[in-house]
């Protein structure tokens, strides 16, 4: 069976619609999104529009082909609800660093809940559905398969959870980094390239350095200056792992079903639990 998702969010949303729709729908919704039934898919402002093969059935007398145009509109937040979501969201760093570096926080259904709000679907009331087919069915096997071809999408774009609920990403982001942890995080993620400097050899060349006809054997082996009584701590970084991270759970190179910061997490741990006794 195709998988339509591999991260949490994705997921569920799958979940979300699973819990208020016929699962023989679904079922065949999930045929029809893996069988390439889906022949148009666009999102514009929230709105999700495809048209969508049918079967062809002649004891109904369909010897052709047909096409149905689908659209499906899940229920917007205020602009009022949307600017106290913000403000709430802004108050927790773990949710802003995780969002400025595209991806979506755990616990961020958890918060909107304490605003009594929803992001990802709720109820069957949250969509607005329509579709050309013969089916009075809501939702149908074409609209269905429209569904899992959402919850593919938001592996790439997370922040098309917030577009369908009616706030852009370029939004969110711009009153994100209004924030003072916003404002923080984004300093340290669009932090300038230093250009790189081409070098005639990948080895440190020798030097010439003048040596007094006699030498001292303390100085030579205390040195001329004295060692530091001290070593001050270096300070912890405000982003552990930042390049890492920058790129999200599934970066383009990424081909794997699996977080490449949770593989790259395990690595680290590896190496700090291998290396501990070592000076």
């Amino acid at each position: 069976m195709a998988q339509f998702s591999r991260t949490w969010w994705g997921k569920r949303f799958i979940a979300a619609l699973e819990a208020f729709t016929d699962p023989a729908r679904l079922g065949r919704g999930r045929s029809y999104a893996s069988g390439g039934k889906i022949k148009e898919y666009r999102i514009n402002q929230g709105k999700i529009t495809a048209k969508v093969r049918g079967s062809v059935n002649p004891y109904f007398g369909v010897y052709k082909e047909p096409v149905y145009n689908t659209t499906i509109e899940i229920k917007p937040i205020s602009a009022a609800d949307w600017s106290n979501a913000i403000a709430h969201i802004s108050s927790k760093a773990s949710f802003v660093s995780k969002l400025l570096m595209n991806e979506v926080p755990d616990k961020i259904e958890e918060a909107f809940a304490e605003l009594n709000l929803h992001l990802l679907p709720n109820s069957r009331k949250d969509f607005t559905t329509k579709c050309s087919c013969p089916d009075y069915s809501n939702p149908c096997k074409h609209i269905a398969g429209v569904y899992y071809l959402v919850a593919s999408e938001l592996d790439s774009n997370p922040f098309l959870l917030f577009e369908l609920r009616g706030l852009e990403r370029e939004k969110l982001l711009k009153e994100l980094a209004k924030s003072p942890l916003g404002q923080v995080l984004s300093s340290a993620m669009t932090t300038e390239e230093q250009p790189l400097d081409a070098a005639t050899s990948y080895y440190t060349q020798p030097k010439k350095v003048f040596v007094s006809a006699s030498v001292s054997l303390k100085e030579f082996w205390l040195g001329q200056k004295r060692l530091p009584q001290t070593i001050e701590a270096a300070s912890p970084a405000t982003i552990p792992a930042i390049l890492i991270k920058k790129a999200g759970d599934f970066p383009p190179f990424w081909k794997k079903d699996s977080s490449f910061i949770e593989v790259m997490e395990e690595l680290y741990q590896r190496v700090r639990t291998k290396n501990k006794g070592v000076m």
